[in-house]
């Protein structure tokens, strides 16, 4: 493979892939992310390539092993292209039925097609589904189109061409153009990259480094994750751009060990571009030269604060430090340093390429561009949404999430992380963007977003998050590590039982103690006590004021019951009681011990009259045993009921 020496060299090589695809052959593409692969892509990715022996389709029909497409909840995911066929759930079964209709015969596999379960409709193709049609991808764009262990791939839908674009430009052109854009940083703070970048640039020093934050640790959050994964080459295209720009040389990508694949094709995509001298010395005869490593942190959720993260790369304990000086005048080993997470790098190329006032057209006022989320939790359609930033939480939710599943109600959805704050229903139609879900006690975040159903407690929500946190502070300043540690015994006592008048108003002492944190860590953790406090304090009431749990959560403070009424004596919760606290037998009532059940909820579940044999009570007394001559029998046999008629 040989290097590539000018702008003009790779012109020739992408007019010489492009030259060589034809628009009209058939190509399978299959989502290959983490989430599909944990689903079954890698069977069914056996299965074609057999399937494509048996039938003699080597070469006359491609396949591309993709990175995530983003609709989770329903992969493994396939496009076939010309067309676009789009098929779901797809299994090494449905190979051979796929390869004989689709491919050779151009017939539509029926079962295999989206069926939108509120209306029965079938989606064709992807963007005809509603998780696609209520997006605005660019970000993502090119995931279903590229294997990321393929450069060609890239190079064939105009990657490096912003980096060509960048040269041209000039370093203070690329800033300028960044800063016109106002692209903020996506990694949780929202900080404008072109000052940034400018501040970094116009600092002294003889060696200057970019980093990509790719430590990502948020609970359920898998953005930065899945574009590492599905295109690895944007991402470094979009920091040798911001290394230009602000004169570095070097660059690491600080990746935690946790994303495997993540880490696999991010080292393939920096060894192709250095075959191909888009990496390394003098890149296409431009005089600029920059190098990549990758570093694997330890999965430490601090190591996403810069400053923590900066101390990691040096060998040190990840814990950060206070500001000023700011990483960009003193950074990593006391030099300038530039990071910035992965959805931001992400972004630049499209901003060179594309413009600032393409980017600027998105969004609102205050938040340009689109934001990326993990929208996962009580939601029927889980996975990556790339929307434009100003969207309502309410779209995102029923347009795109499809809604609660099981027609149960929404009750609140988490933004921001641990670190983030719960917005209620009637907050729904807020705008999604970093200013404005400040103001309701929320942050943007990395792009997190868990929703919750009417079965959530909100109390243990908070108690959920703070003991998250406690683990995950690094103990440095004692604001966090004391107030987070004191607000989760509290919040636990409350969910246990023991809860007592003060302790909501010792929690809101506390957490305005914790706002002295040195970093954003401590400074927000009391988001997930504010806001359910703000929202839901009636929850909090009855869990300290009744020993009650509204949502049936807690274990402390809910039993189970079986009425005699209503119990059929089937033994189904007998046999299925994991503590062995029922007793009873056939045609006879059950009875639950109460002081061996375990509070498991798995007599509630199983029962099959649900809300009448198997009761759940929270804070109300349980009803006395029953005695044993009340035991009677519930069914008669038909000897007796003949020998009553006679």
């Amino acid at each position: 493979m040989s290097k590539l020496n000018s702008p003009a060299d790779l012109e020739h090589l992408r007019e010489e892939i492009l030259a060589g695809r034809d628009p009209d052959k058939v190509c399978i593409t299959l989502c290959s992310g983490t989430a599909c692969n944990a689903t079954g892509s890698g069977k069914v990715a056996a299965a074609i390539h057999e399937e494509f022996e048996k039938q003699g389709l080597n070469g006359s029909v491609e396949f591309r092993k993709t990175g995530c497409h983003g609709f989770c909840e329903k992969g493994p995911n396939m496009v076939i292209s010309p067309e676009e066929i789009s098929y779901i759930q797809v299994t090494p079964k449905d190979v051979p039925e796929i390869i004989a209709k689709t491919v050779k015969e151009k017939k539509v596999v029926e079962r295999l097609l989206y069926k939108d379960p509120a209306t029965g409709e079938k989606a064709t193709h992807e963007f005809e589904i509603p998780f696609y049609k209520h997006q605005q991808r660019s970000v993502l764009a090119n995931n279903v189109k590229l294997d990321p262990k393929n450069l060609n791939d890239y190079l064939a839908v105009g990657g490096y061409s912003a980096m060509v674009k960048a040269f041209d430009m000039g370093p203070e052109a690329v800033i300028a153009e960044v800063k016109k854009a106002n692209l903020r940083g996506r990694g949780g703070g929202g900080f404008p990259a072109g000052i940034k970048w400018e501040a970094a640039r116009n600092a002294l020093g003889d060696r200057k480094y970019v980093i990509v934050n790719c430590d990502e640790g948020d609970p359920g959050a898998y953005m930065d994750r899945s574009l590492m994964e599905g295109n690895p080459f944007g991402v470094l295209e979009g920091l040798i751009i911001g290394a230009y720009a602000i004169g570095a040389s070097e660059g690491y990508i600080y990746v935690r060990q946790e994303y495997p694949l993540a880490v696999e094709n991010v080292l393939s995509a920096i060894r192709l571009a250095e075959e191909r001298g888009l990496l390394g010395k003098n890149i296409l005869g431009s005089g600029f030269d920059f190098s990549i490593e990758v570093h694997r942190g330890a999965g430490a959720f601090i190591c996403g604060e810069e400053t923590a993260l900066l101390a990691s790369l040096e060998g040190r304990a990840g814990e950060p430090r206070a500001r000023p000086p700011f990483p960009a005048t003193r950074g990593l080993w006391g030099k300038p340093t530039n990071i910035n997470n992965v959805e931001t790098w992400a972004n630049v190329p499209l901003i060179v390429n594309n413009g600032a006032d393409w980017f600027a057209g998105m969004g609102t006022k205050g938040s340009k561009g689109t934001k990326i989320f993990s929208l996962v939790g009580k939601v029927n359609n889980t996975g990556l949404v790339e929307v434009p930033m100003g969207v309502t939480l309410r779209d995102i939710i029923y347009k795109v999430g499809g809604g609660i599943p099981k027609n149960k109600k929404f009750k609140a959805v988490q933004t921001g992380g641990p670190a983030g704050g719960c917005i209620p229903e009637e907050h729904l139609d807020i705008q999604v963007d970093f200013d404005e879900l400040t103001k309701f006690g929320a942050i943007m975040g990395s792009g997190g977003m868990i929703v919750m159903d009417e079965d959530t407690c909100m109390v243990d929500v908070a108690r959920y998050f703070l003991n998250f946190l406690s683990g995950e502070s690094c103990g440095k300043c004692s604001p966090c590590r004391e107030g987070i540690k004191q607000m989760h015994r509290i919040l636990t006592d409350i969910t246990e039982g023991r809860g007592k008048e003060g302790d909501i108003e010792l929690l809101e002492e506390i957490c305005l103690s914790t706002r002295a944190s040195l970093c954003a860590l401590g400074r927000s953790a009391a988001n997930p006590v504010l806001s359910t406090l703000r929202y839901f304090r009636h929850e909090y009431e009855a869990h300290i004021h009744n020993k009650r749990c509204p949502a049936f959560v807690c274990k402390k403070l809910i039993s189970y019951y079986i009425d005699p009424e209503q119990c059929q004596a089937c033994l189904i919760c007998f046999r299925k009681c994991t503590s062995g606290a029922i007793s009873g037998g056939k045609d006879k009532i059950h009875i639950i011990d109460q002081a061996v059940c375990n509070r498991c909820g798995t007599c509630f579940e199983v029962c099959p009259t649900r809300f009448g044999a198997a009761m759940r009570l929270s804070g109300d007394p349980v009803p006395a045993a029953i005695p044993e001559e009340a035991r009677i029998l519930i069914r008669e046999t038909k000897s007796e009921k003949e020998s009553k008629a006679t």
